[in-house]
């Protein structure tokens, strides 16, 4: 059938090119994907938490606590969190004002030299803090008693004012005043406070430098400065109680956000980190999974570390984790680990990693869970042809294409990553069964999207699956058709492979030019002849194949795959 030329010669077009951006490829993903993910970390799984009216239990050594001490912090799940901080029921709010229309009176309490006030008005002010307002906060920091507090903490034989101390500072540190409490001197003593001989203190002190450390850079930075990591760590004791455990593993979660100092040591996090995953409580689950992956994202080889702390074989198990507060952290801290070397994502295969994840992406689980997946799966399949065909071994190929054919924007975009990453990568036999489930038309249609860096390695998918296809011509049939030209073709993928000529990318442009002219040349020669009826510049007359064109012989199905 005719078509219009829509192609001006190589010199015209390169000299009409402009270039914009030189978009560097990276094997093993685009960093600034990450980058993007890592963005959003912060609001996927970093939060404050304010403690409301109940007292974390106490260390089964610690003398009996009062009642008001005896329950545990209410821990969100990620993402993203509620803070759980109601009014304490039993002060109305019209008490509530009057307190704070009486704050210089507190004030002059806590400034006085007398502890029995001192304790009295610290409490006031801590249920003050527990209605979350904004306005009660600044109130409380203009009245300028943020040093008062933090010079409570060094009270050693008060305990109880060093609590309810911490106890005011964690919750304005749970407000978007963080800040201050960081930079009034609190700090220090609350990491001397980790090494208290009260439970009760230890475990606010845990909790006020969990909420610092979810704060800005320069918040967590003062942390470091002050030697908290080590510190920390030896609050993790078998006896721990399961409330402190899970605060002090949320508040470990926290500090491991982002890029860690050269002087922090990994490995020391990863050994308890690795023994936290194991654990059947689904907060302390969570967070230590958390930690895994932000620790893999922001410490140079931390990847190599976590494989060697051994925390692989039971991230993978917990990938059929019932619970999506665990299911996240789990699969983003395996997409982390996949961006490693070979070897690295041997380690990942060789634990069943791809049999999980054809499950997830053959059923109905969440969009972001899918998309992780599909992640997981394209920086496997940009390795070796033996783990292509692990990919392949899986069954994972035909979920890819329903995928591609089916779901949301942003999910088509991974599966099509994943699918390109496979084509570009595979050999003639393991191509020839890509195409058989059906891969080039969902292919062709990934030359569309509005990602230079995807559609070039599209573009090399297509390459080495014509390059194939050419390759079999010269068998024993002696065919004349490239069977696989012949289909995009027929399903429209030429008509996308011209629209390419105006991307303005060089490097998409001349793979273009080489694919249009090495395997659909008697096209060119024919759209280029003036003496073909039809053949003209104008618009009308193009005539294209739906991409519901008959499709080549019986690929197979997904159900074909299972069978």
């Amino acid at each position: 059938m005719p078509r219009a030329p829509r192609r001006p010669s190589d010199e015209a077009r390169r000299g009409a090119y402009k270039p914009r951006v030189d978009f560097s490829r990276s094997r093993r993903r685009r960093e600034d994907g990450l980058l993007a993910l890592r963005r959003l970390d912060r609001d996927a799984g970093l939060f404050k938490r304010r403690r409301d009216e109940t007292s974390p239990a106490v260390h089964a050594s610690d003398p009996a606590p009062t009642p008001a001490e005896v329950e545990s912090p209410a821990a969100g799940a990620r993402p993203p969190p509620t803070p759980s901080s109601p009014p304490d029921a039993e002060a109305p709010r019209d008490a509530a004002e009057s307190e704070l229309e009486g704050l210089s009176e507190l004030v002059d309490k806590v400034c006085s030299d007398d502890t029995t006030s001192q304790l009295e008005a610290t409490v006031q002010f801590r249920k003050l803090l527990s209605d979350e307002k904004n306005s009660t906060v600044i109130k409380i920091i203009r009245a300028d008693v943020l040093p008062r507090f933090a010079e409570f903490l060094s009270r050693t034989g008060l305990p109880q004012l060093q609590m309810e101390a911490a106890w005011v500072l964690t919750n304005i540190a749970a407000s978007d005043y963080t800040l201050l409490v960081a930079e009034s001197g609190a700090v220090p003593r609350l990491v001397e406070l980790l090494g208290s001989p009260n439970a009760n203190v230890r475990h606010q002190a845990i909790w006020c430098l969990g909420n610092i450390a979810a704060d800005l850079p320069s918040c967590r930075d003062i942390l470091f400065d002050h030697g908290v990591v080590t510190p920390l760590l030896s609050q993790f004791r078998e006896d721990m109680k399961i409330p402190v455990l899970r605060t002090a593993m949320w508040a470990l979660s926290n500090l491991c956000f982002g890029k860690l100092p050269a002087e922090v040591q990994v490995k020391p996090i990863l050994e308890i980190v690795s023994q936290l995953i194991h654990s059947a409580d689904e907060k302390i689950l969570a967070d230590a999974c958390w930690t895994v992956y932000y620790l893999c994202g922001g410490v140079d080889d931390a990847i190599q570390d976590a494989l060697d702390a051994g925390v692989c074989p039971q991230l993978v198990n917990l990938l059929m984790h019932a619970s999506s507060s665990v299911l996240l952290p789990v699969i983003m801290a395996l997409a982390r680990i996949s961006a490693g070397d070979d070897a690295q994502v041997q380690v990942l295969i060789e634990n069943g990693i791809l049999n999980c994840l054809a499950q997830l992406l053959g059923r109905n689980y969440p969009k972001n869970i899918k998309k992780q997946a599909c992640l997981i799966v394209s920086n496997i399949a940009t390795g070796s042809k033996d783990q292509i065909q692990a990919v392949i071994d899986a069954s994972i190929i035909s979920p890819l294409i329903v995928i591609l054919k089916t779901s949301e924007t942003d999910i088509k975009k991974e599966a099509a990553w994943a699918l390109s990453n496979a084509a570009s990568g595979a050999s003639s036999e393991q191509i020839q069964y890509l195409v058989s489930r059906g891969c080039l038309e969902p292919l062709c249609n990934v030359l569309t999207y509005q990602d230079p860096d995807l559609v070039y390695t599209c573009l090399e998918g297509l390459e080495n699956i014509l390059q194939a296809g050419e390759a079999g011509k010269k068998g024993e049939e002696e065919s004349e058709t490239n069977p696989y030209a012949q289909f995009i073709l027929e399903s429209g993928g030429l008509d996308k492979l011209e629209d390419l000529q105006d991307v303005n990318s060089e490097r998409i442009y001349g793979l273009v030019m080489k694919l249009l002219q090495s395997y659909w040349e008697e096209e060119v020669s024919e759209s280029d002849d003036p003496n073909i009826p039809g053949s003209n510049d104008s618009a009308d007359s193009v005539e294209t194949t739906s991409e519901d064109a008959a499709q080549p012989a019986a690929p197979a199905s997904v159900a074909d795959e299972a069978e």
